[in-house]
């Protein structure tokens, strides 16, 4: 194969996978979509519903020592899916890509059981829920890994970007459709977070099973033991140093000093560099290197890895904006904010559901290229747009600048896909699918340090003088306002994130709200006081998240462009870069 290239592959690869009828390629994409929703969907439902959670179990969120369960519950499943979806595409490769979603599906299916069924309470109710949650992302890691490279053998090329589109863009809707469902779930109970998961995943196993089907053979191989190895345990280190980053040690705000998050830092990198070496080394790659060579397929995931380190930033920062400042002052409970802000998020993904399925199917015509690059102009005005916003703004103008962020991560998110997975040879569509799922998994967990840690500076610098003087003015004493002041600002953003009132919780615990007038009491514990006493500070933090976003999706753009033109027609989505892919499948055919 090695003499025909590409084209003669595909070729190839075209008809060996035809389905059996012409229906088959809605089956699988109704299948794959209704797979991928839920998983995105868990990846994100328990991020609103954390403070119902908590409560259930019992464990204080706000406590020094809980914190670490608080982010390993959110970061537990990001780091499974980023870790292992290249790996378990390249199985799909293998063994048959329905073969393991399928798996997928049941594992999913099993760990949400579980999970909805947590026997505990306090610290071993919290470790069982991220051992499961763990469980689960795994399962999610099969369905997400290979949903695209099925997707992409059933449909011919002309309506291949209308599939993806549809795909990937609940995909991307599933994360933001998470955070609704978690908040109107978490007020039933908060094991309603978990069931709501069981029977659509036992739905989706059975159906899977009886309905889809092998439609391209298997490509036998050997695993790449050595470099899943460094791969995971580079990639797992590197982003659990980044999770222990941003958390505070000694007297610093982060943890960015501290001797084990920079061995973290330094051992994941070197893994993950000895990891690349290996990659180039042996007979058959588990994460193929050489696919770097065509430039679709390079500049495709690179503006895939930063468009999901800002989306990621976007929704944590818009949860934290509403939760603890724009809601409460709007009269809000602090308790009810959860709910109002996946509420009041929801036209952002109303963007995606619109411009998704649109975009993939105009670039079926007129190519990836000026879709995707015009749609991460857009993204970066939304931003731009956001970063003017007062703290306190207009909820009309807010809403339009979220459609117009949305509208513009639909019209690059599905011809993005499109072009990626049209860009490889059929038998190599699992681990692509992979590769491109690994990036833009590894852009959300990367998201959480980035931005998080761009937000705790940015309130360092002002929070703690602010808050004393505050706390003084309204009647508490120098010494416990001297103490809250002390507070980790990443506690401050926890506190907001969790929709709880921080100056309650603290001052409550000290017992200082006993030592203060009824005037007093009522003012410090308002809807008003903490929003209006920290929006200062928190816009000066909003303001760098939000500039660095625009600046990513900037150069996510320039790197959409550089992909060169590429026109599917009725019967051909070939990579226009044939020496370089000649050179992949050349090398994917050498003798180990």
């Amino acid at each position: 194969m090695s003499g025909r290239g590409w084209s003669g592959a595909l070729r190839s690869a075209r008809r060996k996978e035809t389905p059996a009828g012409p229906g088959y390629k809605w089956v699988a994409l109704s299948n794959t979509t209704l797979g991928v929703l839920i998983a995105t969907m868990d990846a994100s439902i328990v991020i609103i519903s954390l403070p119902a959670i908590f409560r259930g179990i019992g464990l204080d969120p706000l406590a020094p020592g809980n914190i670490g369960y608080l982010l390993w519950m959110i970061l537990g499943y990001l780091l499974v899916s980023a870790v292992l979806v290249v790996v378990l595409g390249r199985l799909g490769d293998m063994f048959g890509r329905v073969k393991i979603y399928n798996l997928g599906f049941l594992i999913f299916a099993c760990a949400s059981v579980a999970l909805s069924l947590d026997p505990f309470r306090a610290g071993a109710g919290a470790l069982w829920l991220i051992l499961w949650r763990i469980v689960q992302a795994f399962g999610g890691s099969m369905l997400t890994a290979n949903s695209a490279a099925i997707l992409t053998d059933a449909f011919p090329a002309r309506q291949r970007g209308m599939a993806l589109g549809i795909n990937q863009i609940t995909a991307l809707a599933g994360q933001f459709l998470g955070l609704l469902a978690g908040g109107l779930l978490a007020v039933v109970d908060w094991r309603a977070v978990f069931w709501v998961s069981v029977p659509v995943s036992i739905t989706g196993t059975i159906w899977s099973y009886l309905s889809l089907r092998e439609t391209s053979a298997g490509r036998p191989g050997r695993i790449d033991w050595l470099g899943n190895l460094t791969f995971a345990a580079g990639a797992g280190i590197l982003l659990a140093g980044i999770t222990y980053g941003i958390q505070p040690y000694g007297d610093s705000a982060t943890g960015w000093g501290n001797p084990w998050v920079l061995t973290g830092l330094i051992g994941g990198a070197a893994l993950l560099l000895a990891f690349c070496v290996i990659e180039t080394r042996v007979a058959e790659p588990m994460f193929d290197l050489a696919l770097f060579r065509n430039r679709a397929f390079a500049a495709g995931n690179v503006a895939a890895l930063l468009t999901s380190i800002a989306r990621g930033g976007l929704q944590f920062m818009l949860i934290i904006w509403l939760q603890g400042i724009w809601l409460p002052l709007h009269g809000y409970d602090f308790e009810d904010t959860p709910l109002w802000a996946g509420i009041f998020m929801l036209p952002l993904t109303l963007g995606f559901l619109i411009a998704g399925p649109v975009s993939g199917y105009l670039s079926d015509r007129f190519g990836a290229r000026f879709f995707s690059t015009a749609g991460l102009v857009v993204v970066m005005a939304s931003f731009l747009g956001l970063l003017a916003l007062p703290v306190d703004f207009d909820y009309g103008l807010f809403a339009a600048l979220l459609l117009l962020n949305g509208l513009g991560q639909g019209m690059f998110s599905a011809p993005n896909t499109s072009s990626i997975m049209g860009s490889v040879p059929a038998e190599y569509r699992g681990v692509a699918s992979g590769m491109r799922s690994t990036f833009q998994n590894s852009g959300t967990a990367l998201s959480i340090g980035v931005f998080f840690s761009l937000m705790v500076s940015g309130l360092a610098s002002s929070l703690p003088a602010t808050l004393k003087s505050g706390l003084v003015a309204h009647g508490v004493p120098a010494a416990s306002a001297a103490h809250a002041a002390a507070l980790p600002p990443v506690s401050t953003l926890f506190a907001t994130f969790l929709g709880n009132n921080p100056i309650e919780h603290l001052l409550a615990s000290e017992g200082v709200l006993d030592h203060v007038t009824k005037a007093q009491r009522s003012a410090l514990t308002g809807h008003t006081f903490f929003p209006q006493l920290v929006s200062g500070p928190f816009h000066h933090g909003l303001a760098i998240v939000f500039g660095v976003a625009a600046g990513m999706a900037l150069v996510s753009a320039v790197a959409s462009a550089l992909r060169g033109g590429h026109r599917p027609g009725p019967d051909q989505q070939e990579p226009k870069d044939r020496p370089a892919a000649r050179t992949a499948q050349s090398r994917h055919n050498a003798p180990s």
